[in-house]
């Protein structure tokens, strides 16, 4: 009688339909530690950030350059009148100050860039140093046509500001002309912050009064003048800069092999090798919104970032945004050597208890912490095949325990394979990895569609 009464409850227990069940339970439970492991990926990440941060925090930052430009000091002088009933009308004068900034007629930027890689740990930062030369005119007659009758300016006192991202990274300067005259620099900007742009490496942070500034000769305004400035700099990951000129000519080389070059403008010109890269851009003032002169009344940033552009120096393999990307495709993988234990399960028509598939399942999941620590130490390529290597053979070992024999046990060692070549595939082809995501999972669901439309789900046989 008891027999009978929990037979139906056995049957169901012994077959397939249970299985499968069960199965979509244990990768369910696997996607705890796969969630644990992204966290990991990402922590590790910040710490490499954080570890780049230090570094770039004692040799310079990124390297963000505007200028040069002229800032003239200006009284704006207006007749203020009030009417009240006791004293009926009243005159008073209003003197508004303000700094009128001047653009470059034609500026050319030419920077040479060696560069070399810092570490600390096991984390690293590429880091370069150079030369940056600005040359040019500047032709402030537009400038003066733009004033109005009750604007002065006081040409004795102005001023040449450069605004950089870091004082720290400016070294020296070689040499500095204006027109027959030297210049001396002095640090900062004066307040003049051409751009409000926030470090990479320090999201929560952006630019300060960083740079340098000299004064003048009594200034001409309806004559054009040329200036030189040559200057020792360092920094490190990327160079950003603002077309301030009317005309703007930039040429940046470097012996980086892996540019990417980023920002409102692309390079007109550019030549990439194994011993580095150069590049050049041609910008008129048709192609940004950045004014030939302006009357600045405030303290206020000028706001021009989005027409900043530069190149990054771009590391072809990044450790972390790889494992990243891997983790995330650590489901579809996941559910393969599952498939293939159950398909060979009902082929050799031995049962294997849940507990050899929850192994099996926690290996595959160790693939990726061993993926982490190894690709920390060593090349990528290499860490992922060591790893795919040793999961491999550790799961077609385990298989020939729970199956009769070698003919059938080996095609766990095939498919684990396959399914690692074609994740390494999804994470070296970026603008592919949908399609041959998409496509490989198709085929392996017609693939198991094939095999199993013969079998009995309510039966064990």
């Amino acid at each position: 009688m008891d027999n009978d009464k929990h037979s139906p409850m056995k049957r169901f227990t012994r077959g397939y339909t249970f299985k499968v069940l069960m199965l979509v339970l244990l990768v369910l439970l696997l996607l705890i530690p796969l969630n644990m492991i992204r966290e990991l990926v990402d922590e590790r990440g910040r710490t490499a950030a954080s570890a780049e941060a230090d570094i770039m925090e004692a040799w310079g930052k990124e390297l963000i350059q505007a200028g040069p430009v002229i800032t003239i000091p200006g009284i704006k002088t207006e007749e203020l009148v009030t009417r009240t009933e006791k004293d009926g009308e009243k005159a008073e004068i209003v003197k508004t100050p303000f700094t009128l900034v001047v653009s470059p007629k034609t500026l050319n930027i030419e920077a040479v860039f060696k560069t070399e890689v810092r570490r600390r740990g096991i984390f690293s930062v590429p880091l370069f140093y150079g030369s940056l030369t600005l040359s040019g005119s500047f032709d402030p007659s537009v400038a003066a046509a733009g004033l109005l009758p009750q604007e002065t300016i006081s040409t004795g006192q102005a001023e040449l500001v450069i605004a950089f991202s870091s004082q720290k990274g400016l070294r020296k300067i070689n040499a500095s002309s204006w027109g027959n005259d030297g210049l001396f620099f002095q640090p900062g900007n004066r307040g003049h912050n051409l751009f409000n742009y926030r470090y990479q490496t320090y999201s929560s942070q952006k630019t300060g009064s960083s740079g340098i500034h000299a004064a003048l000769p009594p200034l001409k305004m309806d004559g054009e003048t040329n200036f030189n400035i040559s200057i020792e700099i360092q920094g490190g990951q990327l160079i950003r800069v603002l077309p301030v000129a009317q005309d703007t000519h930039v040429t940046i080389v470097s012996d980086w092999s892996s540019p990417s070059f980023q920002g409102a403008f692309l390079p007109t010109g550019s030549r990439i090798g194994d011993d580095g890269f150069s590049a050049s851009w041609d910008i008129g003032y048709l192609s940004r919104d950045i004014p030939f002169f302006l009357k600045k009344y405030d303290t206020n940033d000028y706001g021009y970032d989005e027409s900043l552009f530069g190149v990054d120096f771009f590391r072809s393999v990044d450790t972390y945004s790889l494992n990243t990307r891997a983790v995330k495709y650590a489901v579809l993988f996941l559910i393969v050597p599952f498939l293939t234990l159950f398909l060979l399960e009902i082929f050799t028509k031995k049962r294997i208890h849940p507990v050899p598939y929850l192994l099996s399942g926690i290996g595959n999941v160790v693939f990726y912490l061993l993926l982490l620590s190894l690709s920390e130490q060593i090349p990528f390529y290499a860490a992922y095949l060591t790893a795919a290597l040793a999961v491999t053979i550790l799961l077609t070992l385990y298989s020939r325990s729970l199956l009769p024999s070698w003919s059938r046990s080996w095609y766990m060692g095939l498919v684990v394979t396959l399914s690692y070549i074609l994740l390494y595939a999804v994470l070296n082809a970026e603008s592919y990895a949908l399609l041959i995501g998409s496509a490989g999972t198709f085929l392996v669901i017609a693939l198991v569609m094939f095999l199993t439309r013969r079998l009995e789900w309510y039966g064990q046989e």
